[in-house]
């Protein structure tokens, strides 16, 4: 059992921003990041056609944002521009054991507006035309109720149309303001529009209190999902789909670097594979593969050459 795929490219919808993170030295090196940008630059490189739906300012480093996705063959047809506006920016910390903390600067980041700017028309357009739209929790935490309604507008007319939905909660405290009853409610209402369910484990346990991933798998299917992937981080992955389950675990312990990106990383391997025919527990496997990679290299977007081991050099496609 398999749901259909059109085709068409992935539009990864969200926030991207300058990223600053301390080195073993304490100096801080600067780089690009943001969770669905993450994960739009790894679908690339495993071969997927991707677009990144965003709003940026018109600061030499939103234009540092737009060139490396261009070199990453990540699509900006869908980046807003917003004159004299900036790019957000965010700080990471990483701990011995490759835990990381994270700082933000971006309340008045252009992205928070991106379904009420002059242009939202035009990015609900392009939601409506993708073979599959990814988002996050952290992407519903930017938006006002307002841009809210429009997203959620913009998703049933993609559906509509015969796009598919994929989303991982990816729940980031700082990013709520500790308005816990709306988290919940947010990413209920949005849950209801996927079709394809990513959560990590210890987001959901923090949330609603999950006894384990089959516990939050039972409970995204009650919300109508048919397929959801439960990321254990080491543990590796479970799988629930077409009532079958099934724990993917990770192929060998690894002592992590940095764990940034490594739910990132896993998502766009496991969508990658799926668009391509994989079945569910082995495109796990492939995201488990991936995540493996990233979470030994510092920063969220690792070296081209490090992945190059897992995924396909010529073809692009994610290796089984």
């Amino acid at each position: 059992m398999t749901l259909p795929w059109r085709n068409g490219r992935v539009v990864s919808v969200g926030e991207c921003m300058v990223e600053l993170a301390r080195g073993p030295d304490g100096r801080f090196s600067l780089g690009y990041g943001g969770d669905t940008f993450n994960t739009a630059v790894y679908l690339a490189r495993a071969g997927a056609e991707v677009a990144y739906a965003t709003a940026l300012g018109d600061d030499p480093y939103s234009a540092g944002i737009i060139a490396m996705a261009k070199r990453e063959n990540v699509e900006t047809d869908l980046v807003a521009t917003v004159p004299g506006r900036l790019a957000g920016l965010y700080l990471i910390e990483t701990s011995p054991e490759g835990e990381r903390s994270f700082w933000y600067w971006r309340d008045r980041a252009p992205a928070r507006e991106l379904f009420e700017g002059a242009e939202a028309d035009r990015i609900a357009d392009g939601l409506r035309r993708a073979s599959l739209v990814y988002f996050s929790g952290v992407t519903l935490s930017l938006y006002s109720a307002r841009g809210l309604d429009r997203l959620a507008a913009a998703l049933e007319a993609a559906k509509g149309a015969g796009a598919r939905v994929a989303m991982d909660s990816n729940y980031r405290p700082r990013g709520w303001g500790g308005d816990h009853e709306r988290v919940g409610r947010t990413l209920e209402r949005f849950w209801r529009l996927a079709d394809i369910a990513l959560p990590t484990l210890e987001d959901e346990q923090a949330l609603w209190g999950d006894t384990g991933a089959e516990a939050t798998s039972q409970r995204l299917h009650g919300l109508g999902i048919p397929e959801v992937v439960v990321k254990m981080g080491a543990a590796g992955a479970y799988v629930s789909y077409g009532g079958e389950q099934r724990h993917v675990p990770a192929r060998s312990a690894i002592v992590p670097v940095d764990t940034t990106a490594a739910g990132d990383s896993f998502n766009a391997a496991y969508v990658a594979a799926r668009k391509s025919g994989v079945p569910p527990a082995e495109a796990a496997d492939c995201g488990n593969r991936l995540a493996a990679v990233v979470i030994q290299h510092r920063g969220a977007i690792v070296p081209t050459d490090a992945t190059a081991a897992v995924l396909g050099k010529s073809s692009g496609q994610v290796l089984e």
